[in-house]
């Protein structure tokens, strides 16, 4: 929950430098318990409430609403996480193509580029094999 909470307040729209794999996962695993949690909440109320299922709209509309305020923290994980794996972020445009979620589903998941990238450096400190960082300057 931690990591949700600080990609949706410090880091809401930043989209430069790199995210984890860890990092990713777990804003997603959150953000679908999050809408998963309003579903069901709404959805028992509303049938509870309303037997004319009139009560569902309201339902709909909160959680239209949540997504929309997420939308801008789950494009910047997804395009910093693009980062981490050495790509641009306009790799998510791939999405919009069919079977392209697919592919942004492998980038996703395929592991930190090692060592320091056009983005920055490597989040989880693990450099490149061989890769020795410069000393700092005395």
């Amino acid at each position: 929950m931690d990591e949700f909470i600080n990609v949706v307040t410090k880091k809401y729209a930043d989209f430069s430098g790199r995210a984890p794999r860890r990092e990713y996962w777990m804003y997603m695993l959150w953000y679908v318990i999050l809408i998963v949690a309003l579903a069901i909440v709404f959805g028992v109320n509303g049938a509870a409430l309303m037997r004319d299922g009139s009560g569902f709209g309201l339902g709909n509309a909160v959680i239209g609403l949540v997504s929309l305020a997420l939308i801008l923290p789950s494009l910047a994980v997804a395009v910093r996480r693009l980062h981490d794996t050495g790509r641009s972020g306009w790799w998510w445009l791939i999405s919009f193509i069919p079977f392209g979620s697919i592919v942004l589903l492998v980038f996703m998941v395929l592991e930190s580029q090692p060592g320091d990238n056009l983005y920055g450096p490597n989040p989880k400190g693990v450099d490149a094999p061989g890769y020795t960082s410069p000393s700092p300057a005395v």
